[in-house]
């Protein structure tokens, strides 16, 4: 086993990977099956997800490949899928990824505030999407105490500094940190044997920003980068899973995250970072 490798990260072992089809997802999918492991590919877009399975053989020369066309948002289609894991993978999942997101815009000119579906649509996928997947398989994850096992949750620095422009993203993104929180509390009590992790990426040239970009942007990573970090960062059994990029440095993302919360600790207006007023003084103090 490579030194830096997590235990997880093993032949034979499972993983269950929401937005399986593309991006990080699809990224982790490839170093999952890499190192032998049965791979169950979840996302909602079939032709995605039927072309993404295909680069995953299953015979009896490599590990079980299974995909799920799933809406993430929906328990009822999480509490179906259950079952057919149970009797598939009796001894459990071995690491749980819930990275399946979306980011919804609002109908027509109504704007942000003027849509209340922009908001649902938005928390539904984001944040519901993940304590679904949470409810309907955590079960399967904590009842082996034996072995080492791992959960991952996809975050988003949105979801921390919160820049003003998408108030739902960045609302659902941060109650998904605040959830990976609490399980992580909780689970190193009732399964210390499990791992939770909330990845958090830098700019990453994904499905999620293609359509902007032709071609991959200098400044940001590929996914397959993100990987590389995040499992360097569970070997080293780290909660926060905080990625540079190639703009942003590890030093600027902590620096800022410091200065949003000194916003509430020294009484600043919200978002000061981004107000006439402040903007000067916080690039001094996150670049200088």
């Amino acid at each position: 086993m490579e030194s830096d490798l997590p235990a997880t990260f093993r032949k034979g072992a499972t993983a269950l990977i929401t937005g399986a089809a593309s991006g990080i997802g699809l990224a982790t999918a490839q170093r999952c099956h890499s190192h032998g492991m049965n791979l169950v590919l979840v996302d909602n877009n079939a032709a995605a997800l039927s072309q993404a399975t295909a680069n995953f053989p299953s015979d009896e020369h490599n590990p079980t490949t299974t995909s799920h066309i799933l809406d993430v948002s929906s328990f009822d289609a999480w509490r179906q899928l259950v079952p057919k894991l149970e009797s598939q993978f009796p001894d459990g999942i071995d690491f749980l990824m819930l990275n399946a997101g979306a980011g919804i815009s609002p109908n027509g000119g109504t704007g942000m505030w003027g849509d209340p579906t922009y908001f649902e649509k938005t928390f539904a996928i984001n944040t519901m999407g993940y304590t679904n997947g949470i409810v309907a398989i955590l079960k399967m994850v904590t009842r082996n105490k034996d072995v080492i096992r791992s959960i991952v949750l996809t975050g988003s620095k949105q979801g921390i500094t919160n820049p003003p422009g998408n108030p739902a993203y960045n609302a659902s993104k941060a109650a998904v940190r605040s959830i990976a929180e609490h399980l992580a509390f909780d689970l190193d009590k009732d399964a210390p044997n499990v791992s939770v992790h909330l990845l958090i990426p830098g700019w990453t040239y994904t499905g999620f920003n293609a359509g902007y970009f032709r071609e991959k942007p200098a400044g940001a990573w590929t996914s397959e980068q993100v990987v590389d970090f995040m499992m360097g960062k569970m070997a080293e059994k780290k909660f926060y899973i905080l990625c540079p990029d190639n703009e942003v440095s590890e030093e600027i993302d902590r620096k800022r995250i410091l200065w949003s919360t000194g916003d509430i600790v020294e009484g600043r207006p919200p978002l000061s970072r981004w107000r006439e007023e402040w903007k000067e003084e916080a690039k001094r103090e996150i670049e200088g």
